[in-house]
């Protein structure tokens, strides 16, 4: 029997003894998949996060009790310049590289990939090409590097959709093809989280490898809830789907719910519950002093949905009459707008509300008597206080207000500079949402702790993979892993899924 072969048998045979599949997550955020993979029954034994807010997010959530084992998580670290010998050593795991691990995964940075994100480097650059130069898009592959070095028996990948198409090129196919020669059978899919319990419209690339010696072809989860996909969802699905190419074996087709699921879970079941913020108009000092770990009461809420309570009750993220994350932006001009603007309003309606105020301002003033001149400084002056500057030709879906009766569309990393892209439904509180109610649309519970700023959780929560989304995927793995184990342990056993 080749070494290889030992390996493999040495790692199933650990599985089927019942000890939990140790992970090693690269790319790891604040840990959106670190919390789907534990909670389906997975060890999170080590991480790698380049950023020192969300290495410290993880490390509240996901280290031991003990302050080595605290630093070593919360300590960001470059993927590229940290070896599989290197996290052995800083989170005290014994033995090989190819012997501590049993799953290798990674949410690899899309910021290249996403077409928001191609636009902005283009922008930022001025050079078309922009995008292909960023070096978090070759981070697939020193990925693969840590697939031969670590020898997983599985490996999980997620990203954003765009990556089937980086210029043309399909690069998880080009993944698939490696990890092929490399010795595994690799599939890919796009998953809609709003499918899977999550109250977001947010689509995902999921790619799942298992060793071939497994005798398992990768699979994934089948929906829970259904939703019409709004018509920018399948136009976006479509231009990537144009480059799978025909007859590719890596291609899942993508899971479609089935007729009778319930709904999608919509933004009032996440949200309702949450505490009541009226102190970024009411006393505005108040809310430049609050942190993001400071904590309020919930609302008293008789019909308080199933989707809030799991997230006040997720076993070991359980809360007890108060949740943190209670911070909120402060942007006095549009507070006005906000309250004003229809549920699924976007900019050019805000606009139009905008200028109705502006309007009505006037009048009040003419009623005062006084008429400022349209061309006047004074004229120039009140409007600038009142009207946001954006053209809505360039800006159409700058702004957006959530509708509580339909899921929330997606949130981005870009929340940790503007959140205006999800303005809260309640017009009486008249703000962009909160970093516990972001956190809560990509279903975190809500005792899950954030480090860093308010723009450092909120980018750390808009980049993360949605646990529920994650626990889905993690099961079907999990299920996977343990079928072969049993297989391995005990050829004539007989898996019940």
């Amino acid at each position: 029997m080749t070494d290889l072969a030992s390996l493999r048998k040495q790692k199933l045979g650990r599985l089927s003894s019942g000890e939990p599949p140790r992970v090693l997550e690269l790319c790891s955020g604040c840990g959106g998949m670190s919390l789907g993979l534990k909670t389906a029954g997975f060890e999170i034994s080590a991480h790698i996060e380049s950023d020192p807010s969300a290495a410290a997010s993880h490390a509240a959530n996901f280290s031991t009790a003990s302050l080595e084992s605290e630093e070593a998580w919360s300590q960001p670290r470059d993927m590229n310049s940290c070896s599989p010998e290197t996290v052995l050593r800083d989170f005290r795991i014994d033995g090989r590289a190819s012997e501590a691990f049993d799953v290798l995964a990674a949410g690899l940075p899309c910021q290249a990939f996403a077409r928001i994100g191609r636009s902005k480097l283009r922008s930022v650059s001025g050079d078309d090409d922009a995008f292909r130069k960023d070096p978090r898009a070759s981070l697939y592959r020193r990925f693969l590097e840590y697939v031969q070095e670590t020898q997983p028996l599985a490996i999980l990948i997620e990203n954003v959709p765009d990556i089937l198409n980086f210029g043309g090129h399909n690069i998880p196919e080009e993944i698939c093809a490696t990890l092929e020669d490399l010795g595994y059978r690799t599939r890919y899919t796009i998953l809609n989280a709003a499918f899977y319990g999550v109250p977001q419209l947010r689509e995902r690339l999921f790619l799942v490898a298992l060793d071939a010696s497994l005798d398992a072809s990768p699979d994934f989860p089948v929906p829970s809830h259904c939703v019409e996909l709004p018509r920018g969802y399948e136009g976006s699905r479509c231009v990537a789907l144009k480059h799978v190419p025909r007859g590719t074996p890596y291609f899942h087709p993508i899971p479609e719910p089935e007729n009778g699921l319930p709904k999608a879970l919509v933004v009032k079941d996440a949200l309702a519950d949450l505490p009541f913020i009226s102190q970024h108009f009411t006393n505005p000092s108040v809310m430049r002093q609050r942190r993001v770990e400071d904590r309020l009461p919930y609302r008293i809420n008789k019909d308080l949905s199933e989707y809030a309570l799991a997230m006040r009750r997720w076993p070991g993220f359980e809360t007890d009459g108060e949740v943190g994350g209670n911070v909120v932006r402060l942007t006095a001009r549009d507070f006005p707008i906000f309250q004003r603007m229809p549920h699924g309003a976007d900019y050019p309606k805000a606009l139009k509300v905008a200028e109705e105020i502006f309007e009505e301002k006037l009048a009040a003033l003419a009623a005062e008597g006084y008429r400022p001149r349209k061309n006047s400084l004074r004229y120039a002056e009140l409007r600038s206080t009142i009207i946001p500057p954006y053209d809505p030709g360039k800006f159409p879906n700058k702004w957006w207000k959530l509708d509580p009766s339909a899921p929330s569309r997606t949130l981005t990393a870009h929340i940790g500079k503007d959140t205006y892209s999800h303005i809260h439904y309640d017009g009486r509180q008249k703000r962009t949402i909160s970093v516990r109610e972001a956190a809560r649309l990509q279903s975190f519970p809500d005792g899950f702790r954030l480090a860093g700023s308010m723009n450092a959780a909120f980018r750390q929560v808009g980049n993360a993979v949605p646990p529920l989304l994650a626990l889905a995927v993690a099961r079907t793995l999990r299920r996977a892993l343990l079928k072969s184990a049993l297989a391995v342990s005990d050829p004539q056993h007989r898996f019940a899924a």
